[in-house]
């Protein structure tokens, strides 16, 4: 099974017996909360969704799944996302099956969810692979697979030696897990893919800064000498632990 990358999302197609296209952290109705802090742009959740169901159309999925925070809002649902929200799903729908994994920022959403595409919170095992937004310790069931998540929002800086040749762009961290500090480890070893958000100014944490961070139990678990970073059209870059630090951090 060969991961294909989707710059336009970013976006990831994971085919085994079936094609499950995969993004993270939409955020749709962001602009109403940073409204609220005093930051005024209009929607851009016609121009996300139409940027996803292109993505959609070039992959041709049997189903999308989204790893969590469809909605921004939490712990309520604001008028932006009560309008807008149950057209983004039949639009959605209209092109393919839908699964949510949810997120911290998805509470009420199941109210506009249909039977079978709320996933269950720490996670599903779908075709063989694990889904689950990234902010829970992951089902017992999805170790000793492939696990993708959300959630970290991470991005990739890449340096030379004069100085910063790449910032902040939206990046993947593939690497294996350590789950033998949430119980008994499986036979075989279980791998995770950070996959970044499609929110288009999400910005992030540096990956470099993600494993061991308190952003996540999967965080704490990576095993850096494992991990591999990619950009969102699936470049490689390098393993982890020859990311160059910032040349800047510390002055």
């Amino acid at each position: 099974m060969q991961p294909k990358f989707y710059a336009e999302g970013p976006a990831v197609l994971i085919e085994r017996q079936e094609r499950s296209l995969i993004i993270a952290d939409p955020h749709f109705g962001v602009e109403a909360d940073l409204h609220r802090h005093g930051l005024h742009f209009q929607s851009s959740t016609d121009s996300r969704l139409a940027r996803l169901l292109s993505v959609i159309e070039l992959a041709d999925p049997d189903y999308l799944i989204v790893l969590g925070d469809l909605k921004h809002m939490i712990p309520n649902v604001t008028y932006q996302e009560r309008t807008e929200m149950p057209e983004v799903l039949r639009k959605i729908r209209r092109e393919t099956e839908f699964r949510l994994a949810p997120g911290n920022h998805d509470t009420g959403l199941e109210h506009y969810l249909e039977k079978g595409e709320l996933l269950p919170m720490n996670g599903a095992l779908i075709d063989g692979t694990g889904y689950f937004h990234g902010h829970t310790i992951p089902d017992p069931a999805l170790l000793g697979h492939l696990i993708l998540c959300g959630h970290h929002h991470q991005v990739v800086n890449i340096y030379d030696t004069v100085g910063c040749a790449l910032r902040g762009t939206p990046g993947y961290l593939l690497a294996e897990i350590d789950p033998s500090i949430w119980g008994p480890v499986p036979a075989d070893p279980t791998r995770v893919l950070l996959v970044p958000a499609f929110y288009e100014l999400a910005g992030g944490m540096d990956v470099r800064l993600i494993p061991g961070n308190k952003i996540s139990p999967i965080a704490k678990a990576i095993l850096t000498e494992t991990g591999e970073v990619f950009l969102k059209d699936g470049t490689y870059v390098a393993p982890f632990t020859e990311l160059r630090p910032d040349h800047l951090e510390g002055i």
